[in-house]
């Protein structure tokens, strides 16, 4: 197991728990980047894990950006262009996993936070949860997608105004707008989320790959493509044991039980 500084990894009920834990609110620093990259390896690498929550340690925040002391360091364009390549390179890993990643958001959710949290695939949310994209307020703007997923989760227009305003929104807004999937009381977060890992768990891995393939790729495609994609996968699963294992369960009236293959 990768030596982590900056955060926890724990795997339980076939689920991998990877928690940013740089104190006091999780800022993303490069030694943060490293330690999250390094987790999702080896989350992804462990066949027994079947799906992935990221959270952030404590009670105040999941991640509340960038580290600004590392923002004022940047000498020059290049530097800059370098910064937000690494961070994107991370979040784009999360985004294109065969494994679904799920936002545990039990606290302040800001810039980089925020960019994380789109890129991954399910978003949990405290009831007092604060979120935003406020680069803005520091003469920048988000360098790890926000300016892109973020119009594409809630629409061009409500972007451009959380991105030119620099405003967080609360938790139940952006249940409102689609930015999450649910909302709990604060305390939950992590139990909400964990729920809905172990739900999708007991499901077969092999189907869980082929429709996070699906739905990854077709969504950059024009629809009959991407349709394609999903003709693709649904001849690649009818080759599984876990379908025949499905199809005879349901018949049986019985709970499947799939083997992931």
């Amino acid at each position: 197991m990768a030596d982590l500084q900056n955060a926890n990894y724990a795997v339980e009920d076939r689920i991998a728990i990877i928690t940013i834990d740089h104190p006091p609110v999780n800022a993303f620093n490069a030694q943060t980047v490293q330690d999250l990259s390094a987790a999702l390896d080896m989350a992804l690498e462990d066949e027994a894990v079947k799906v992935i929550i990221i959270t952030g340690a404590g009670q105040l925040a999941f991640v509340a950006g960038a580290d600004i002391n590392e923002i004022n360091s940047i000498k020059d364009a290049d530097h800059a262009m370098g910064l937000a390549r690494a961070g994107q390179e991370v979040l784009n890993k999360i985004e294109r996993a065969k494994k679904p990643v799920i936002a545990a958001i039990n606290g302040v959710c800001l810039g980089g936070g925020l960019e994380m949290a789109m890129a991954c695939h399910m978003r949990v949310a405290g009831d007092r949860a604060r979120i935003g994209q406020p680069e803005i307020n520091l003469g920048i703007i988000p360098g790890w997608g926000g300016t892109q997923r973020l119009p594409r989760i809630v629409g061009p227009s409500k972007a451009a105004e959380m991105i030119l305003t620099g405003d967080p929104i609360t938790a139940q807004e952006a249940y409102r707008l689609g930015l999450v999937n649910k909302v709990v009381p604060m305390g939950d977060v992590l139990k909400e989320a964990k729920g809905l890992a172990r739900k999708i768990a007991s499901k077969s891995a092999v189907a869980i790959a082929c429709a996070m393939d699906a739905i990854e790729r077709g969504r950059h495609h024009p629809l009959a493509e991407a349709l394609e994609v999903e003709i693709e996968q649904f001849g690649a699963i009818s080759k599984s044991d876990d379908m025949k294992e499905g199809v005879q369960a349901f018949l049986q009236k019985r709970q499947p039980q799939f083997k992931d293959r």
